[in-house]
């Protein structure tokens, strides 16, 4: 009896234990119980938020970002994993970042996304607009610390990249390196080697314009030392390869006869609390997009052109005005001097 009771203890005890370290974004360990588990998820500085452009700051100091090895990252394989929550690839540290306080070494890349039919998917978003998706670049401060095991642990350690995802009519091929291989992870666990690609090819085309804050991981610890980098642009892929992210993943594992996609994993925007959040190019009223500028321009020259047009025909009535006057005293003068001379006639 005694036996049976400390087995049944222990198996309990496991049992908790696991049920700690298990999340999800919906249901009992969804979100909105993290920091029973996870004390930093209901810290004062979480991510992700809802930028409010015209409480932001800019800091013409910032430079842009520039990715160094982006574009040729080696020839080792990259690492294609579902781990239950997301898509993951993971990153070799010969590709880091330029334009941050130090460098930053890349770690690992993933996805947030929605699902079908339904609004939203990004975990950042802006002026309250949301978008179907969001990825993330992770990268440690290599130049302070040796591994990204260490690094996480400290104020600086960590630095990610976000970059919001909007759909166009144009499939962006560089997304399907991940895309067309998503059927061989289909569930938690699974994992495949993958041909090194092009990350530069995921970014926008603008990186010199973005946002910056500090933050949190967006996940459980959620621990709150990632310097956030959101670009203002966004990347576009086709309806059909955003369809492709949120039918393609169970969370679920092989031996589950009742599979769940695996879709609606993003975080609701958190709490600002007294952060600011800068930019790199300047926002607010004062602001305004290509399409306002060109329009703007065009406007202030028709402008420009109606009032020459409106000057010029004055003027031009001004003077045929000052013609026809001259015309009439010469005409009158004529006239007079031709009277006086009829009336000195014999």
């Amino acid at each position: 009896m005694l036996l049976t009771l400390i087995l049944l203890q222990g198996f309990s005890h496991a049992l908790a234990a696991n049920h700690g370290s298990h999340w999800t974004y919906k249901g009992p360990h969804g979100q909105v119980h993290w920091s029973d588990d996870h004390l930093d998820c209901g810290g004062q500085a979480q991510s992700p938020i809802d930028i409010q452009t015209k409480s932001v700051r800019h800091n013409p100091a910032l430079p842009p970002i520039e990715p160094q090895g982006y574009r040729s990252p080696g020839d080792g394989a990259f690492t294609l994993l579902n781990n239950g929550h997301t898509v993951e690839v993971s990153l070799p540290p010969s590709m880091f970042l330029r334009g941050l306080p130090q460098t930053y070494a890349a770690v690992q890349l993933h996805f947030h996304w929605g699902s079908r039919g339904q609004a939203g998917g990004s975990e950042h978003q802006v002026n309250g607009e949301t978008f179907p998706a969001e990825l993330h670049i992770v990268h440690y401060n290599s130049e302070s610390y040796a591994n990204v095991s260490e690094a996480k642990q400290r104020v600086d350690g960590l630095a990610v990249l976000g970059i919001l995802i909007e759909v166009g009519n144009v499939a962006n091929p560089a997304y399907d390196n991940i895309l067309d291989r998503l059927k061989n992870i289909q569930h938690p666990g699974q994992k495949i080697s993958i041909p090194p690609f092009d990350i530069h090819e995921l970014l926008p085309g603008q990186l010199g314009h973005y946002f910056r804050y500090n933050g949190s991981l967006t996940t459980p610890p959620c621990s709150q030392n990632v310097l956030w980098t959101i670009f203002r642009q966004r990347a576009r892929i086709s309806a059909s390869q955003l369809e492709r992210l949120q039918r393609g993943l169970y969370s679920t594992e092989v031996a589950n006869s009742l599979p769940v996609p695996l879709v609606d994993n993003y975080r609701a925007p958190q709490l600002l609390n007294q952060r600011v959040v800068f930019s790199s190019f300047p926002v607010g009223p004062s602001a305004y997009s290509a399409g306002e500028i060109v329009a703007i321009v065009f406007g202030t020259l028709f402008g420009c052109l109606s009032i020459f047009l409106t000057i010029h025909f004055v003027v031009k009535r001004i003077r045929m005005k000052r013609i026809r006057e001259q015309k009439d005293v010469v005409f009158k003068s004529s006239s007079r001097r031709a009277v006086s001379g009829n009336s000195h006639r014999p």
